[in-house]
């Protein structure tokens, strides 16, 4: 690990387990509140001690950075004393391995689609699907899934620079505020999401400059990140307004793919016989059949 690695993840662990802390009332943490002011936002460094069982030069230890060697059962008590759900308990362990200089450096994430995945895209012609990574670069998607979404498809951002990403669209492109219904929840999930893929992969540098990247050219991005919110992408409704076919409120699975590290296949599954059910058969109909088109640079 590179100084420069030590330096980033302690300053994530120091963030992190601060604004975890600043967020928890003593009420909530079942403390007793004794008269006068308090001088900090949440709870103090020594009642987050008092909570997690251990001595408060301990977890100041821990919260200037220094996770290294940490043992499960102190992420645990860490975990509970701080009333973390659970991504940012995974997020916790992440970033405990990354500060542990012996533990084992995750899978490198895979770049390519592999021609079985591609076949199981083209099979899903019904519904929009893709196939993205942990950085939102999306690497293949069915004919559908690009009608779908025409409008980050064919954004300017992507004219002259590959991979097609959806957080790049979400915060640097206006028109995504026209094309997510609910822009605010997805510029919050896609930060959190983004945050979580942190602890996940802290040598990919690719995901580094991309959050450096949004950083610096948007400040809903700079602002968001700030509050190192955690979350995982597994299921939920995405709200879109589509130029084609209007308004529709799709329920989406995003499931990981076991033999391609990082890649996840991302699917709607409208209720049959919905408006949205309609929608998407107008909007297939409108659109030429063909196969799973990759869309990364080969």
């Amino acid at each position: 690990m590179t100084d420069s690695t030590k330096k980033d993840v302690a300053a994530e662990v120091r963030e992190f387990l601060r604004t975890r802390r600043a967020r928890l009332t003593p009420q909530q943490a079942g403390l007793p509140v004794y008269g006068g002011q308090r001088r900090v936002t949440g709870l103090r460094r020594e009642e987050v001690a008092l909570l997690a069982g251990m001595s408060v030069d301990y977890y100041v230890r821990l919260e200037r950075g220094n996770l290294s060697g940490a043992s499960d059962s102190v992420l645990e008590a860490l975990a509970h004393a701080l009333q973390l759900d659970e991504a940012e308990r995974t997020h916790l362990y992440d970033l405990a391995r990354a500060a542990t200089p012996s533990g084992r450096r995750p899978t490198a994430t895979s770049s390519r689609v592999r021609p079985t995945i591609m076949r199981l895209l083209d099979s899903m012609a019904d519904v929009p699907a893709y196939v993205r990574n942990g950085r939102f670069d999306i690497l293949a998607a069915n004919t559908l899934g690009r009608a779908l979404y025409a409008p980050m498809f064919d954004s300017p951002l992507f004219a002259q620079r590959g991979p097609v990403n959806s957080a790049r669209f979400m915060f640097l492109d206006p028109a995504s505020k026209e094309f997510w219904a609910d822009w605010e929840k997805g510029a919050n999930d896609a930060v959190a999401f983004l945050r979580t893929e942190t602890g996940r992969s802290p040598h990919d540098k690719a995901l580094t400059d991309l959050i450096g990247e949004l950083t610096t050219r948007s400040d809903d991005f700079a602002r968001r990140w700030a509050r190192h919110d955690v979350k995982f992408h597994r299921s939920g409704v995405k709200n879109l307004h589509h130029p084609l076919v209007g308004d529709l409120s799709l329920p989406y699975e995003a499931m990981e793919l076991p033999s391609d590290p990082g890649l996840r296949l991302n699917f709607y599954t409208p209720e049959p016989d919905s408006p949205e059910r309609e929608a998407l058969g107008l909007l297939a109909s409108w659109t030429s059949t063909g196969t799973a088109v990759p869309t990364a640079n080969d």
